[in-house]
This record gives structure tokens, sequence and C-alpha cells, in this order.
């Protein structure tokens, strides 16, 4: 495994990060634990979660299986770099309680100490904002969240989904107050096929020295070769995959895809990830394996070294759009 810092941090991160919003609901507890165990061995050491993960009458449930795996012992907690996100209603129901959701002091402390019980740790490494909170002022949610540096429950602070303009808020704000490192991390949708994230919050992510981490890599199983498992007559592309490829634009370019890289022998999954490890600002993507198997296609991926005409060819085939502000100024 490599390794690199997180973003202007002094910690030192895996190049791919541990995602668990499989744990639960797709995948039992004794094989989220048989995964967790695979990923160390890997040299994994970034774990990711959310407090929301498990879902409906179940949200929470992810972190108390990560929680369970922690009290084997052996280590593992000393080991992971820990990250959670919080935001969202925690209720089964759609309907917050006032208070119950969204980044204001309170919830943001009620949400730490919930995290804390089902995570059976006493500190979270990164503790990650899931969404913006346009009513809450960074002024408020810095001071709670030095209350909580200050009493060791959270080390580092990360955001999620954010755009560009409210990671310069937020962290021109924190540098006003003094004595708070803002963010230093954005965790964002982005992929071959979704590249937007290059024009704002990429470049923001490196102005202000943000590790930028990478969900969905594979774009939803887009990228991971989904015509040609159809074809083989393997699992079949479902949710935002199958639209996408039910539209023939968009399928005549996941075919290219394919083809580019059946033409050098590889898999696109792999490509997928090997490529967000070239571009500048990433930290590692997320991977979210539903068995061990799936995690150790994705290690693989860490060794790869894509050439330069690979590069351009899946530059044609997924084009980015281009530097900013040019991209869409002129």
């Amino acid at each position: 495994m490599k390794y690199t810092q997180l973003g202007r941090t002094g910690l030192k991160v895996s190049r791919l990060v541990l995602g668990t919003m499989n744990f639960g609901p797709q995948t039992d507890e004794a094989t989220s634990h048989t995964i967790m165990d695979a990923a160390l061995d890997a040299g994994i050491n970034f774990f990711d979660t959310a407090n929301v993960y498990g879902w409906g009458e179940n949200k929470g449930r992810t972190e108390e299986i990560i929680g369970n795996w922690f009290a084997q012992g052996g280590e593992r907690r000393d080991k992971v770099v820990l990250a959670t996100k919080m935001y969202a209603n925690m209720a089964a129901s759609d309907d917050a309680w006032p208070n119950h959701d969204r980044l204001s002091a309170l919830n943001i402390r009620r949400a730490v100490d919930a995290s804390l019980k089902r995570l059976r740790t006493d500190y979270i490494d990164v503790y990650q904002f899931h969404h913006v909170d346009r009513n809450t002022p960074f002024e408020e949610i810095w001071q709670a969240i030095d209350v909580l540096v200050q009493q060791g429950k959270i080390l580092y602070v990360g955001s999620s989904n954010f755009p560009g303009y409210k990671i310069a808020q937020a962290n021109e704000i924190a540098a006003r107050r003094g004595g708070t490192i803002g963010l230093v991390s954005e965790q964002c949708l982005y992929n071959l096929a979704e590249r937007r994230a290059e024009m704002e919050v990429i470049p923001a992510a490196q102005e202000y020295g943000l590790g930028v981490i990478p969900w969905s890599p594979l774009h939803g199983g887009l990228l991971g070769g989904v015509i040609k498992k159809e074809v083989e007559g393997g699992r079949r592309a479902s949710g935002r995959a199958a639209d996408t490829l039910a539209n023939a634009s968009s399928r005549a370019q996941i075919q290219a895809y394919e083809d580019l890289l059946e033409k050098h022998g590889l898999e696109p999954g792999e490509v997928a990830l090997a490529w967000l490890l070239t571009r500048p600002g990433v930290t590692g993507p997320i991977v979210g394996p539903r068995t061990a198997e799936q995690l150790v296609s994705a290690v693989r991926a860490v060794e790869l070294e894509l050439g330069e005409e690979l590069l351009a060819g899946l530059d044609e085939v997924f084009p980015g759009p281009g530097p900013s502000p040019e991209a869409f100024a002129w």
C-alpha cells in the first residue's frame, strides 16, 4: 500500500479509503469484519463511514458494526484513521424533531456523542459535515468544533458535498477566528464519468490544502465493466447505472471506455481507481466492497501505472470540463 498526507495535515493515510456504506444493508456483520481485517492486512488504514449508514430504521447500524470490530482488540482502533459524517436526521422517519439534524452547535454535540457510543471509541480522527447547512453560520460551527477538539473527541474536520465557495468561506472564517485549523478534507463525487468537481471544488480544495476523497469512483458500477458483465450474463446494472445505459449516447461512451481498456488488457474498475490516483489533489478514492474479493481488485489499482497514451485515450472518451474559469467564461 502507498500512503500520503491528508491535505495539509501531518496525518498519513492510505491511497485507498475503505468505504463502509454497504456494511449492514448489503453485507452482514461477519463479512464486514472480514473485509475490515483484509483491509488492514492490505495496508489500508483510512476507514470512512457516516452516522446515517444502515439507512431507514437501521440508521447507525454501520457504525455499530465497526464499533463491534474495534472491540475485538488486536490494535484495530489504533491502526485505523477513522472518519465519520453527520448532518441528516437520525430518526427512522423523515421528520426530524427540531435541532436533531443539520449543523447547529447543539446537533453537532449530540451527533458526536452518539457516534462515539456506536463506534465504541473515545475519539474520531476526521469528523465530516455530510452536507452544507445554509442556515447555520460557520462561526457557530467552528465554536462547537473547538470545544470538541479541546475535549479530545475529534481531531480533524472535513466536508462532504461542499461547493467550492463554501470550502473557501469555511476556511476563511476559521482563519479569522484563529486557533482553528479549518477543513482538512473534502469528500466529493468525482470519477472519470463525472468530472464537474474539477471546475471549482478541487481547485478550492487545493488552494486551501484539503485532501480530496472521491466517492463513487466507479460511478455506481458504470466504470466497472458493466456492459461486459451484462454480455457475459453477470450482474446487471441497476439504479443510476441502468438509467445511464438506457441512453444510447451514454451507452456508446461506456462501450468506448471498455473497448479502450480491452485493447490495453486492463480491468475497467481498476483503471477507474488508478486514474483518480493520478489526479492532482486526490488523497485516495473511497472503495466500498461488498466482498473481500472486491477489495483485492481495488488494492491492485494502487500499483497500476497508466501510460500517457492510455491517459490521453481516457480523456478522449471522458473529456473534463477544462480549467476554471476559462471552461465556462469563454
